[in-house]
């Protein structure tokens, strides 16, 4: 049980030798801190014995009272008698059920109590558990990790038994899910609104790295396995990458070419027991520390009919792979990888030879329903990030909430994240309804505008928060931590998984040629 001050007792220490303040009903001695302040120590000796909230909430963020405050804090504003209030405050607005901070349009709309015709009590669990995942064990370190470029091992680890890896890669056996699912709801129960809640709860953490660096490369690497791969396939990797002990990464793009797959140049030659593999890879996600390789590669004619997937190991010689140096995803490992001479058995072709843009096209739709969800949310984390700071920054006498224009800006980033979002959602629920046959068909045009929309949302977002945040949107950490680095990620998404422009043109193409064969009169 936390020790109890009267506010009385706190203003008796404001020395150097001895200083105290009150941040958010929470004492601290901060004597030992005095001369580690970034700001200086006169600052806080001015500060000390009162409530220095408000100048806190001034120029930090929450994450310096969990990292660096924590370990001064020695109890908190009270009296070791004092009453509790029994009396239960009811909100006459309320309905239902009110989750998380309820800062507007922070989180979805059902979770600040909206009635929605999608989710149940199993859904909810799983958003509970993730959460509290993220909140433990991702987000007091998410710029540490982003920093150094590179996620370490344990938290690795700790997703893959938590149920996050099986739960962002589609349908799985229950054979080869090696831990619980997320707040214990069973496998076989797992639809597409659980796994998306995964992984909108994953971005909360506000980092395109971090997010892909868990699940970037297994989220589309190991379907194409899962869905068309033997049991042979299967059993050797599976389990091993949703346990964590392995990774695997999906390698399409090609320094020749990103969107357009049907001119890809990799070879897999026929060598009769075998195949070897010629090529090079570009911009792979997770590349850099894979285990496997979900290889797209030319078994046959030029263009859409002679492509096929095979698995390849980091084993076999022959792969090398290098980091690349991008803008932004640092610890995601996206990867320049080189295939000279690699003999692949036979038995690691995926599905059948030559039918691999069938697959790719399959597991586009996943792969950038991936994308739609994650640029969501950190356009979301922007609009949530935005409102809290206009509420305690001022210019010219009055908060940034008071002015006209902000309040502008945020409702163009507010109408855009929520109409995403429910086109997102009416999405996953055709991809729960449809027939499985014809979803590619049917949900390509609509979920590559979607893409679109969602990368064109986030970049608008990115780029309003930051004229918000203003100059703590160009320093990296601080108050403007997440909206700087979500900033420099925006082209991470608007490019991988078919680039805007390509994903309108298909949009409108495929939704053109759908209708013509329900026929449209046009």
């Amino acid at each position: 049980m936390s020790k109890k001050y009267t506010i009385e007792e706190v203003t008796k220490h404001q020395q150097a030798d001895d200083c105290w303040i009150i941040v958010h009903d929470k004492i601290y001695d901060i004597t030992k801190f005095l001369d580690d302040h970034p700001g200086g120590k006169k600052v806080l000796l001015k500060a000390g014995g009162t409530d220095a909230t408000k100048q806190f909430d001034a120029f930090h963020g929450p994450s310096v009272l969990k990292n660096i405050a924590s370990k001064y804090l020695i109890g908190e504003v009270g009296t070791e008698t004092q009453e509790t209030d029994d009396v239960v405050d009811v909100n006459p607005l309320q309905v239902g059920e009110a989750y998380g901070d309820m800062v507007p349009f922070g989180d979805p709309m059902w979770y600040q109590d909206w009635y929605s015709p999608y989710y149940n009590d199993s859904h909810r669990k799983v958003r509970q558990a993730v959460r509290d995942f993220v909140e433990r064990d991702i987000m007091p370190y998410t710029f540490e990790w982003d920093e150094a470029k590179e996620l370490p091992r344990d938290i690795i680890e700790k997703a893959a038994k938590a149920g996050i890896f099986a739960s962002v890669v589609g349908h799985v056996d229950p054979e080869y899910v090696p831990y619980e699912m997320p707040g214990g709801v069973p496998i076989t129960e797992f639809d597409a609104f659980h796994h998306l809640i995964v992984a909108d709860e994953l971005s909360r953490c506000g980092s395109g790295g971090v997010t892909w660096g868990l699940i970037g490369g297994l989220g589309i690497g190991l379907p194409p396995v899962l869905h068309f791969g033997s049991k042979y396939l299967k059993d050797k990797v599976a389990r091993d990458c949703l346990a964590g002990k392995k990774s695997i990464c999906l390698a399409i793009t090609e320094p020749s070419g990103g969107s357009d797959v049907a001119g890809l140049q990799t070879e897999a030659k026929d060598m009769g027991d075998h195949y070897l593999v010629n090529g090079e890879k570009k911009w792979i996600t997770n590349g850099t520390f894979a285990d496997y390789f979900t290889v797209a590669v030319r078994t046959g004619e030029a263009g859409f009919n002679g492509i096929s997937f095979l698995l390849l190991e980091r084993s076999m010689p022959g792969i090398k792979t290098t980091q690349m140096k991008c803008s932004g995803v640092w610890p995601s490992g996206t990867a320049y990888v080189t295939f000279e001479d690699v003999k692949v058995p036979k038995e690691n072709l995926i599905g059948s030879e030559n039918k691999g843009f069938k697959y790719i096209m399959h597991n586009f739709n996943s792969e950038r329903m991936g994308i739609v969800i994650q640029a969501n949310r950190f356009a979301r984390v922007c609009v949530e990030e935005s409102l809290k700071y206009a509420h305690k920054r001022k210019t010219f006498g009055k908060r940034l909430i008071d002015h006209p224009v902000i309040r502008n800006k945020l409702a163009h980033m507010i109408r855009q994240v929520e109409a995403t979002h429910a086109w997102m959602e009416s999405l996953a629920y055709q991809s729960m309804h449809m027939p499985q046959e014809i979803q590619a068909v049917r949900l390509g045009g609509p979920i590559a505008l979607c893409k679109a929309q969602s990368t064109q949302t986030f970049e608008f977002c990115a780029r309003e928060a930051a004229q918000i945040f203003g100059g703590l949107a160009y320093s990296r950490g601080g108050q403007g931590e997440k909206i700087e680095r979500l900033y420099r990620e925006v082209r991470a998404f608007a490019i991988p998984g078919g680039s805007e422009e390509i994903m309108l043109d298909l949009g409108v193409r495929q939704s053109v040629k759908v209708g013509a064969f329900m026929g449209a009169k046009m």
